[in-house]
């Protein structure tokens, strides 16, 4: 498939992926404002720094939730990360121009939610205490931040993998994303900002001018999820099953795994997720 075929195929998917990244970027830079500003009544309310982080991470957790299991995400898979994206084509499970124009998107997206958000916010996500939700190393430097990222980037990719390919936790893979997001918030960003994301950290650092470490958040992701295929490739039983998406619903068409969606009677018997996941098991969808 050429990108120009792809192009005229896919664009629905690949302008997706940008928006529900711009989503996270909009969600991340509310919430941190509205939880960490010093003018926000949240700070008086909790004096507490961790208790605050903690709630970020809630918040984050929920909105990646929301993300994956909306239509708009069930029909993109949610990945909303380059790593993401990559490491699925490492393993053939995206095609080649599909990940260049999904990373593209995300990209924009990434860009493009930070801008919208500093011109809404204006001076306040402009404040020394959310300087635009910027990823940065914390106070003990570069090399822990980078072995943090990847030890997280590993951790998600590794729950994705497993959990999706085990038909009956599979439909709870967005639900254990969540999670992860959420306590690695709460656990890991005073070391790396946490941000597990190249798109997500370009983003900020493209808003604030500030681009401290970024060769950590383009490597330490990256160095991390491929790990975790690596290891689910030695581990798994089925190591070459299933699709690249997060969440797969039975009402969206998908472009890994060539399902038409339920108005094509080319595969009327995939009734439920759990059935898609079972099929992609045994490999029927490939």
């Amino acid at each position: 498939m050429t990108l120009r075929s792809s192009l005229r195929r896919h664009w629905p998917e690949y302008l997706i992926e940008g928006t529900l990244l711009g989503l996270f970027m909009v969600s991340a830079c509310g919430f941190t404002v509205l939880l960490a500003h010093p003018q926000s009544p949240v700070p008086h309310a909790i004096a507490s720094g961790d208790a605050r982080r903690a709630l970020i991470g809630v918040a984050m957790g929920l909105t990646a939730i929301a993300l994956i299991y909306s239509t708009w995400g069930q029909r993109s898979g949610a990945h909303m990360n380059p790593a993401v994206t990559l490491t699925f084509l490492t393993r053939g499970k995206v095609k080649s121009w599909d990940a260049v124009c999904y990373i593209a998107a995300q990209f924009l997206g990434g860009m493009s939610g930070a801008g919208l958000s500093k011109l809404l916010l204006g001076v306040t996500l402009a404040h020394p205490a959310i300087h635009y939700a910027v990823t940065i190393p914390g106070p003990a430097g570069a090399w822990p931040a980078f072995f943090a990222e990847a030890a997280m980037a590993c951790g998600m990719m590794t729950m994705v993998l497993f959990v999706s390919n085990t038909p009956r936790l599979a439909p709870f893979t967005g639900c254990f994303a969540g999670l992860l997001v959420a306590f690695y918030i709460t656990f890991g960003a005073p070391l790396s900002g946490m941000s597990m994301n190249p798109a997500r950290t370009f983003g900020s650092a493209l808003a604030s001018g500030t681009w401290t470490g970024l060769w950590i958040y383009f490597t330490a992701p990256l160095l991390g999820m491929f790990a975790a295929a690596a290891l689910h490739q030695c581990l798994s039983a089925a190591p070459n099953a299933g699709c690249a998406k997060l969440h797969h619903g039975a009402r969206q068409r998908c472009i890994f795994c060539g399902y038409p969606g339920p108005k094509t009677p080319a595969r009327p018997h995939l009734a439920s997720a759990s059935d898609i996941r079972k099929d992609s098991l045994t490999g029927a969808t490939q």
